[in-house]
C-alpha cells in the first residue's frame, strides 16, 4: 500500500530529519522524494510504502499533522489510489 505525504512550510534546519525519524519508526519505506526550497518556503512531496506500518493513513496522518505542528509545517498524508483514481474518470 503506497501513500503520499506532502511537506510546505517555513525552512529551518532538522525538517527532512524529523519526518523520516517518524516514518523510519513506523516502519514506512520512502519510494521516491522531491524537495525544494522556494525562497524561504520549503516544499517536500514523498511517494511512501505504509504495507510495512502497523498504523492506518489516519493513524499515521495523525501523527504526522503532530510533528508537523511541533516544527512548524504543514503535512497531508494521503492513500496514492486517491491519485489514480481521480485520472481513471
Amino acid at each position: 500500500m503506497k501513500a503520499v505525504i506532502t511537506v510546505l512550510g517555513c525552512d529551518r534546519i532538522g525538517i527532512i530529519a524529523d519526518i523520516t525519524a517518524l516514518l523510519a519508526e513506523n516502519h514506512i519505506n520512502i519510494l521516491d522524494i522531491s524537495q525544494t526550497i522556494m525562497q524561504d518556503i520549503f516544499t517536500m512531496i514523498m511517494l511512501t510504502d505504509i504495507s510495512e506500518s502497523h498504523k492506518t493513513v489516519a493513524e499515521i496522518e495523525s501523527e504526522m499533522k503532530k510533528i508537523g505542528e511541533k516544527i512548524g509545517v504543514t503535512i497531508t498524508v494521503q492513500h496514492a489510489d486517491i491519485f489514480h483514481s481521480m485520472h481513471r474518470i
